[in-house]
């Protein structure tokens, strides 16, 4: 990045937040070990194994040990912003920022990461660095938050920090679309890109259980926008209200939504399946559909007109 970049997270405050997760992560980890389980489903749907693999963002080392237990890597390499969680994860730990990768290219058959990459301030540049570590024909999977979570908390916070102080601050991180990563998959150079989402659904008793979870995954606000001096009780009390107020259940629990985006990509080799050249194709559509072939722009049962073309932008 370069100093007329617009910073959106401070990554001193991301490291320290992972810090202070380390000690306390297995009691608030149920979270990263359901979106672990379902980028291991991911991984398994590939019929073979891999040599090295890169568990980034590795946390406590969940999704690394897993790929080790189920013999589906020969080596692991675990690398986190945080040299507390680099400690707890497993093969060999490497304190690295997911903004400047230390590994050589061509290192890594897999490399996962499970909720990082939405704390980086240059996620493009996150991904083309991702794929020069890959081997060719290596598997990168991803899982971050998408734009949709926390969507309850940020609109609690958002009403009551505007009704006590007059104006409202950022207190819950952006997050990418799911439109934008799979282009961003795509100008990174991966090939075969894959985007989906799931959505998770928590119920907690108020909404104080779900901000110590938050705290104790190491999810806490990062933004560079953030209050830096302490909140008004007086805000958390009245966001408390609103969220019940507005999206408890019957048994006074209130829902956390989190949006979870699934990125896979390969890096390129020549034995990837490829699409034909345009006009490659032996067959015609309109004959298998019985129908006559008409020009675009061609309206059935009047004369062929030109028309003005559009790119697409």
């Amino acid at each position: 990045m370069n100093e007329h970049d617009i910073l959106l997270f401070d990554r001193r405050a991301v490291r320290w937040h992972r810090d202070r997760a380390a000690a306390v992560i297995d009691a608030h980890d149920f979270l990263i070990r359901e979106i672990g389980d379902r980028m291991l489903e991911r991984v398994f749907d590939v019929k073979r194994g891999f040599g090295l693999a890169l568990d980034l963002n590795a946390g406590p080392g969940l999704m690394g040990r897993a790929l080790a237990g189920a013999g589906r890597i020969k080596g692991l390499v675990s690398a986190d912003l945080s040299a507390a969680m680099v400690a707890r994860a497993s093969g060999i730990g490497i304190v690295a920022d997911e903004e400047a990768l230390p590994f050589r290219a061509a290192s890594f058959d897999l490399v996962t990461s499970v909720l990082g990459l939405h704390w980086v301030n240059d996620l493009p540049g996150s991904l083309v660095q991702i794929r020069r570590a890959l081997v060719p024909d290596g598997l990168f999977l991803a899982a971050l938050f998408g734009g949709e979570t926390l969507r309850e908390l940020r609109h609690a916070l958002l009403l009551a920090e505007t009704e006590i102080t007059g104006g409202a601050s950022p207190r819950v991180s952006p997050a990418a679309a799911l439109r934008d990563v799979g282009a961003l998959l795509q100008r990174a150079g991966f090939a075969l890109p894959v985007t989906d989402v799931d959505t998770i659904t928590v119920r907690y008793p108020d909404p104080f259980a779900l901000m110590r979870d938050l705290r104790g995954m190491g999810e806490a606000n990062a933004t560079c926008g953030r209050p830096r001096g302490a909140t008004r009780r007086a805000v958390f009390a009245r966001a408390a209200e609103i969220y019940a107020e507005e999206f408890a259940d019957a048994e006074g629990r209130v829902p956390a939504t989190f949006q979870v985006l699934f990125l896979t990509g390969w890096a390129p080799h020549e034995s990837q399946q490829k699409p034909l050249r345009p006009g490659s194709a032996n067959a015609r559509l309109a004959d298998a559909l019985g129908t006559d072939e008409r020009s675009a722009g061609e309206v059935a049962g009047t004369p062929a007109k030109s028309t003005p073309s559009r790119e697409n932008p």
